[in-house]
């Protein structure tokens, strides 16, 4: 009898399992948890679009809302504000710090108390481990809401088209969101030929579509390509209707950010979405401000006609982002 024969094979570790009932409930329902209201989650997602449609614009003032707790677009309540952190792979820092600089100028926001944080590094590989843990220690360190890649094309040297590739690296910033409890942003190409469905006409492996939680394409419209339309979708909520904006400067060149086009400046031949009819909460903080006093709760909901339970989580999502307080009085607008 050899000495092997008397070897002991070592125990095969197992899964870490759990009873569905004793399951964390997380935040509760299993409801989107809003970053920016109606327009992006805690998940991951690709804002995408041709060449040369704002989307470095949209993503910087994505990552300004959450860093300022200010809305974005002026429009959309940062529910989950916080630390942002991004890296704009094809611009120049002098020229990310103009950008951020006008968003700013534009909201009245104090650049030097911005709590945005820009990776200053020359290059990053997210296929080369060495630069996976430099973002890992770095999401780390700062614990951003929101972490914005510019563009995807930069951050690696895979075959985009090879869903294996594709795939690995994608589970990566998965893995990160799910960590760290950040949302992400990729921004990504779309083919020259756009598809019906936006998110198959991201360039590379379909691979890159299905992983999106949320998911803002950026097109032009119109005879010249003179509109920029916004397309919403989001895997477990209903998205917004197509959303028409344009990108507006001072006259001396600053303050240069995205904005809404009101229904009325929208093309008469379509070719320019109206924006969604507004939110509930918009609709909240009018009536409010209509009134000139507070409301109670039974008064808004006779007044905006909506069902009591939807009405009580919007006014909690409006108290949370700032943008009214309860008292003995009723519902009224901060002071």
């Amino acid at each position: 009898m050899t000495r092997n024969d008397h070897a002991v094979a070592a125990p095969i570790d197992v899964l870490p399992t759990s009873r569905a009932g004793a399951l964390d409930p997380g935040r509760g329902d299993g409801a989107i948890h809003w970053r920016i209201h109606q327009v992006w989650g805690d998940g991951v997602g690709i804002l995408g679009g041709p060449p040369k449609c704002a989307k470095s614009w949209f993503g910087l003032d994505l990552a300004v809302s959450l860093a300022s707790a200010t809305p974005f677009l002026d429009r959309f309540a940062a529910l989950d504000p916080g630390p942002t952190l991004v890296y704009l792979a094809e611009d120049a820092l002098p020229q990310v710090r103009s950008r951020i600089a006008g968003i700013c100028l534009h909201r009245a926001i104090d650049l030097a108390t911005l709590d945005m944080h820009v990776i200053t590094a020359p290059a990053i590989r997210l296929d080369e481990p060495a630069d996976q843990a430099r973002l890992a220690a770095t999401l780390d360190r700062l614990r951003p809401k929101l972490l914005l890649l510019d563009p995807l094309v930069r951050l690696h040297r895979l075959d985009e088209n090879s869903s294996a590739d594709i795939s690995a690296l994608l589970g990566y910033l998965r893995e990160l969101q799910r960590r760290f409890d950040v949302a992400i942003v990729v921004v990504h190409h779309m083919r020259k030929s756009i598809r019906a469905h936006l998110g198959q006409a991201l360039r590379g492996s379909g691979d890159l579509h299905a992983w999106n939680d949320h998911g803002a394409f950026l097109t032009r419209t119109g005879p010249g390509g003179e509109h920029l339309r916004l397309t919403l979708e989001h895997r477990a909520a209903p998205a917004l209707d197509p959303i028409a904006l344009h990108l507006v400067s001072r006259p001396d060149g600053s303050a240069t950010h995205l904005e809404v086009v009101d229904a009325q400046e929208s093309s008469s031949d379509g070719s320019a979405a109206a924006p969604a009819a507004p939110s509930l909460h918009d609709r909240v903080v009018s009536a409010i401000r209509h009134a000139g006093h507070a409301l109670s709760r039974a008064q808004l909901r006779d007044t905006l006609r909506v069902n009591n339970n939807r009405l009580g989580i919007v006014l909690s999502e409006l108290e949370h982002a700032g943008r009214v307080r309860r008292s003995d009085a009723g519902i009224a607008l901060p002071a």
